[in-house]
């Protein structure tokens, strides 16, 4: 179900530009052709300042990252050839695209911060030292 609200204020900046730039590209081949699957994920009602809601978020990126690497929500998209490659990259690149340094911790308990090099996520010197 989708909803249209209107917010105002720095969190409503934050939870739109979140939402507009938190796009997974998985590209899977069928019958010859390549499409892009893509899915929103949505940080309306988090706090991503917050610790709990941060890893609500987290949560949230990571299964829409397992979907669009999987079935994408489609029955007839051949799998992808690399599944936890692409998972990786669709995780990679949302963080990224966040930016916000709460995420950037919860992405480093479980990733290195060459991993996050990898896919340009900028590590705080504090946090790339441990």
């Amino acid at each position: 179900m989708f909803t249209k609200t209107t917010l105002t204020g720095p969190l409503a900046l934050l939870s739109a530009a979140t939402v507009a730039s938190l796009l997974f590209a998985g590209g899977v081949a069928a019958s010859d052709s390549t499409f892009a699957v893509a899915l929103k994920v949505s940080s309306q009602g988090l706090d991503l300042s917050q610790p709990k809601d941060a890893q609500t978020f987290y949560e949230r990126i990571e299964h829409a990252a397992q979907v669009v690497c999987t079935h994408g929500m489609q029955v007839a998209l051949a799998p992808v050839a690399d599944r936890k490659g692409c998972q990786e990259k669709a995780l990679g690149d949302a963080i990224r695209s966040a930016k916000v340094p709460m995420l950037t911790q919860i992405y480093l308990t479980n990733h290195t911060p060459r991993d996050a090099a990898a896919y340009g996520i900028e590590v705080p010197s504090q946090l790339a030292a441990r």
